[in-house]
């Protein structure tokens, strides 16, 4: 990666606007790896890193891989209350924090601590690591997860697999500047992450969309090329912030991945800015990140895909019995290529289940096309069956959130006794908005039969801002009108 730095390559605090650049990084990522040498940490080691939006996370993130050691990004957020959880289902022999976290319930007697920046003031190493392209580079968590999560095993081989393709697949050339407003700790921000710097370009981290203006403030101001977010993220960038008003004039890509956008808000991202290609993508941690990524030029003739697989992995679509189906039927897809991850750290067992000869099991049903574009229809398990009809969970937030008036859209199931499953839907309004539950009820099919719907400030999140589906169901209201 170091060797893939551009002239203008740097790293760039957006809040305090400090910045390492192309010149110091190598410098400073070389003294970091040599620090944690001579802290007694050796190849293979695992570190696990508590993730924030700065400069100086991500230069231990590539000291660690620089030195032939494994990352074990997470967020710093969570790190109080679940460090001692996750050093032991990692194995990992150090823990690195940016900021001083206290860990009141936890024995971390045994763990080397490690804090803020690492090296600057010590030798450098001469060389990276030999490492072999299987050797493990990272392990990953999946996102989503509650408790512990599950950690991929991601190899040095998957990540420069992944990268590349994902490089060919946006088109990025030299002087990307990507702003960045997810965590290393997630495959996502990490796959913009990487391949920004592998194409000798540059990223802007900014921990402060919370005030969703700043940010796109900054990425004007630093000239950002690429903007990447989650479904949440656009729906606060179109609804809740002055985006529209303030210009980005070097913005060239928006990225979309994470869950399902709705369409009509991908048509008025668009519309918004037609000049800036919109690339909706789909992906897992399992398959490093990226698996496929739609040409914004095809969107208008194929809305709701998520384009083509990336030109290094092949899919394949299966009944229950295993076999191919044809173009236009929905089965279950699976995914094989350089990039696919190799299985989950100390779990054989689900490992076999989802890593099959080579072929990554994703767990989603899905259709192809013809001309091999993909859609989602949802996830196995996150349907709800209403009168003996499957209906997909992502099927129903995106509908309901194309609703004029509506946010965002939480949904899970409760027991009917006619039709076997009916839907809960918790809405965020629009600001401002006012909104009845008739205008919902008159906005989704009508063979879709409603619990409740419920009216909330705001829906649980996971540290990626994905909705927890999982918490969901004890979440408090502030209306509830019984259909």
């Amino acid at each position: 990666m170091l060797d893939r730095l551009g002239p203008e390559s740097c790293l760039i605090d957006a809040a305090t606007k400090k910045s390492i650049a192309a010149q110091d990084l190598p410098v400073l990522v070389k003294k970091c790896a040599a620090f944690l040498a001579s802290a007694g940490l050796g190849t293979g080691d695992r570190v696990l890193v508590g993730c924030t939006l700065s400069p100086a996370c991500s230069v231990v993130y590539l000291a660690l891989m620089y030195a032939g050691m494994v990352a074990v990004p997470v967020d710093e957020r969570t790190l109080a209350t679940t460090a001692e959880k996750l050093l032991a289902a990692t194995g990992a022999k150090a823990l690195w924090t940016e900021t001083e976290v206290q860990f009141p319930d936890a024995d971390l007697s045994d763990v080397l601590r490690l804090k803020g920046e690492l090296g600057r003031d010590t030798g450098e190493m001469t060389g990276a690591a030999g490492r072999d392209p299987s050797d493990l580079a990272a392990l990953m968590a999946t996102s989503g997860s509650t408790g512990v999560p599950r950690f991929v095993k991601v190899s040095h081989g998957n990540l420069l697999a992944n990268t590349e393709a994902i490089v060919r697949s946006q088109h990025l050339g030299a002087g990307e500047r990507a702003m960045l407003i997810l965590p290393l700790s997630y495959c996502y921000g990490a796959s913009v992450f990487h391949s920004h710097l592998y194409q000798g370009g540059s990223v802007v981290f900014d921990r402060r969309f919370m005030f969703p203006d700043k940010v796109i403030g900054a990425a004007a101001d630093f000239n950002c090329t690429t903007f990447a977010g989650v479904p949440t993220v656009y729906n606060v960038l179109l609804r809740r912030s002055n985006f529209r008003t303030i210009p980005i004039p070097g913005l060239r890509r928006f990225l979309q991945a994470g869950g399902a956008l709705a369409r009509e808000r991908v048509t008025e991202m668009r519309e918004l800015f037609p000049g800036t290609k919109f690339y909706v993508m789909y992906g897992q941690t399992e398959a490093t990140s990226r698996i496929s990524c739609m040409d914004p030029d095809r969107w208008d003739e194929k809305p709701g895909s998520v384009g083509r697989p990336l030109d290094n992995l092949t899919v394949s679509i299966v009944d229950e019995s295993g076999r191919e189906v044809e173009a236009g039927t929905v089965g279950h897809l699976l995914v094989k290529g350089p990039s696919i991850c190799t299985g989950y750290l100390n779990d054989p067992e689900e490992s076999a289940k989802v890593f099959t000869d080579g072929w990554l099991h994703t767990g989603d049903l899905a259709f192809q096309d013809g001309e091999g574009f993909l859609w989602i229809e949802g996830r196995t398990g996150k349907f709800i069956k209403i009168r003996g009809t499957r209906v997909s969970i992502a099927e129903i937030e995106a509908r309901v959130t194309a609703i004029p008036g509506v946010y965002e859209c939480g949904v899970c199931a409760a027991k009917h006794p006619e039709a076997g499953e009916a839907l809960v839907l918790f809405i965020v309004r629009d600001r401002n908005a006012v909104l009845s539950a008739d205008e919902i009820r008159h906005g989704i099919p009508a063979q879709w039969t409603l619990d409740s719907i419920r009216f909330v400030t705001e829906l649980p999140k996971t540290t990626s801002g994905k909705i927890a589906h999982t918490q969901l169901s004890s979440y408090s209201d502030e209306v509830s009108c019984s259909n």
